[in-house]
């Protein structure tokens, strides 16, 4: 669980600068104190009454280095000197060892804090991803990182100065009289007090309150990423009817308690402030009356404890505001706490100097292979499967049958609960996941397309390929024939996750991507499943010169991409019941031949 700790935690690099800056604005709030003390002190040389015994000395110091007499007009000038040094020579020193680093500070954490976020979203495991969508995600991160870079200057710069100020405006009250200085602190500590324990109360409704919002914010992006579907199936009444729900839900809580919590919290605070200002007020005139102090002492006192209550209130808005990011900021840190997963690649910057760390020649074994999600239901049971170098092998069942997990074990992506997965004679989980990845490629049924142009999604996995590597390329995958409809060709933009592009389309521009990595094993997992059958069958006789020049695995429904495989592997309920060529499988009587004829007679499809 992410705590204050971890809060405080964000800004740990620059905590030597930060102590200095933070440092530096306490100091300049206390100087500022100064300003009403020597306008109490003019007032006194005014009416002729005594200045303090230390300011005395300090004019008489003056007096004897300067040559002058000490008198009413000297004094006066000593004390303006004062004013001018904490105002006007004050004014740019502070702005530069205060306020600059205050913002420096929080833009600075923000930028690593960002590369930090990313870093772990890069290594999260896939199954997080599953259970959480882009949106809730997206949300949490920018929230979290907004709400921290705006809070650090208003607690540095203004929170902890300020409560120093008022630390400063009790010593300078208990210099003067001792007893207001006691009854100023009770009822300052009282106040802070009783706030505290309203903004703790707050906060957890805060809390809650961030989990609906992040749910509602989450349901959005999805109808977003869904819109085609819920046009489709004409619920747009249905999706407005709970977001209005869940809004209605979110305004009551922010509303009927949050806002009210702090309208009455706010009251509380107003009406005692301004009781104890009364209070400070009496009792320094009864002082002033009794002659315990001067008129310069009475003016000074009555000017900083207002200053001093004055001040609460903005403390007060800036705990209120703390408290309402304080939810967020967790979150934030409970994000940045999940460990990252087994299948976590190296965060490199520059990869080619490690693109060619591993060459294997594909020899693939399967070993006594099992696995489940959840431990207590196998997903694949027993497996064992050797694949040659250079070997075409297909991987045909039902659906769920295990054929995709499968290909996820080979890519590390998950850990088998049982056996191994070796890879020309050596166990895939003693190799370095990053450089072993990058000898492998994958067509996957849905094709991932980055917002950019075509030749950027096209070199993704190998940014040094040259043009002709990609023309050749795009070739053999047919993206050449949709290339000449485009308006720029390979510099055309092809948009947010290739939605300009047609689902063949973005298939297409995925074989040809991992064609242009030059991998040791490609994987093809329903590649050709959004293609019409003349687009497949163009594609099945561009694939006919990849077999043979590498490993390839061919995950299919539709059995006619899998007819010349060197090996076709039948699973069924996560074990392999059928192994051997088309023909070989045709003539027994199993899964596979019942699969083929029903898909020859178009009764499955």
């Amino acid at each position: 669980m992410a705590s204050i700790r971890d809060i405080l935690g964000y800004y740990r690099k620059y905590w030597a600068i930060a102590c200095f800056s933070i440092a530096a604005a306490s100091i300049f709030e206390i100087i500022d104190l100064a300003v009403p003390y020597a306008i109490g002190q003019i007032l006194n040389v005014l009416s002729n009454q005594p200045l303090d015994k230390a300011l005395q000395n300090a004019i008489a110091f003056a007096a004897d280095i300067t040559n002058l007499p000490a008198n009413q007009f000297f004094s006066l000038s000593v004390l303006m000197g004062l004013i001018f040094l904490v105002t006007v020579v004050r004014a740019p020193v502070q702005t530069w060892t205060s306020w600059w680093f205050h913002w420096d500070i929080a833009l600075r954490s923000r930028r690593d804090q960002a590369q930090k976020t990313l870093e772990k979203i890069l290594t999260l495991p896939l199954e997080f991803y599953e259970e959480n969508n882009p949106g809730r995600i997206a949300g949490r991160v920018a929230k979290g990182l907004e709400n921290h870079t705006w809070t650090y200057p208003e607690i540095a710069g203004q929170f902890i100065p300020k409560l120093f100020r008022v630390l400063g405006i009790f010593g300078i009250i208990w210099l003067i009289e001792w007893r207001i200085a006691l009854i100023f602190l009770v009822s300052f500590l009282f106040i802070l007090s009783f706030s505290l324990r309203g903004l703790k109360h707050l906060m957890q409704q805060e809390r809650q309150l961030d989990k609906y919002m992040e749910n509602t914010q989450s349901r959005t992006s999805e109808i977003v990423t869904n819109i085609k579907t819920v046009k489709a199936f004409a619920t747009e009444g249905i999706e407005i009817k709970r977001q209005r729900q869940r809004l209605n839900r979110e305004f009551k809580v922010v509303d009927y308690r949050i806002h009210l919590g702090y309208i009455k919290l706010a009251t509380w605070q107003k009406t005692i402030i301004q009781f104890c200002v009364l209070m400070v007020l009496g009792l320094t005139l009864n002082a002033a009356l009794k002659g315990q102090i001067s008129l310069g002492h009475f003016v000074t006192t009555l000017t900083i404890s207002s200053m001093a209550y004055a001040e609460l209130e903005p403390i007060a808005n800036i705990a209120e505001i703390f408290a309402r990011r304080y939810a967020s900021m967790l979150r934030f840190h409970e994000f940045m706490q999940h460990p990252s997963g087994a299948d976590a690649g190296d965060l490199v910057i520059d990869s080619s100097a490690i693109a060619t760390s591993y060459q294997f020649t594909g020899k693939i074994e399967f070993s006594h292979l099992t696995f489940g999600y959840d431990t207590s239901r196998p997903v694949l049971q027993n497996i064992n499967l050797l694949i040659e170098p250079y070997q075409t092998v297909a991987l045909v069942g039902r659906s769920g049958s295990g054929k995709s997990t499968l290909v996820k074990l080979l890519f590390r992506y998950f850990e088998p609960t049982q056996g191994s997965i070796l890879m020309d004679g050596q166990d895939i989980r003693t190799l370095d996941v990053s450089s072993y990845r990058r000898r492998l490629a994958i067509v996957h049924q849905e094709v991932d397309i980055f917002n950019g142009t075509l030749l950027d999604n096209l070199t993704y996995g190998n940014p040094k390929a040259t043009f002709e590597q990609v023309q050749e390329a795009c070739r053999i995958a047919r993206v050449d024939e949709v290339i000449e409809h485009l308006p720029q060709g390979y510099y055309t933009v092809v948009g947010e996750r290739g939605m300009r592009l047609s689902g063949g389309q973005r298939q297409r521009l995925g074989i040809a991507r991992a064609l242009l990595v030059e991998p040791d094993v490609l994987i093809f997992d329903e590649a050709t499943s959004s293609l019409d059958y003349e687009s497949e069958r163009s594609i099945q006789l561009a694939m006919r010169s990849i077999l043979g020049t590498r490993t390839t695995i061919i995950i299919a429904h539709r059995l006619s991409t899998v007819r010349e495989a060197d090996k076709i592997v039948v699973l069924d309920q996560g074990q392999i019941v059928e192994v051997g060529s088309h023909a070989e499988l045709l003539r027994s009587e199993g899964i596979y031949r019942r699969l083929h004829s029903l898909q020859e007679t178009g009764e499955l499809m």
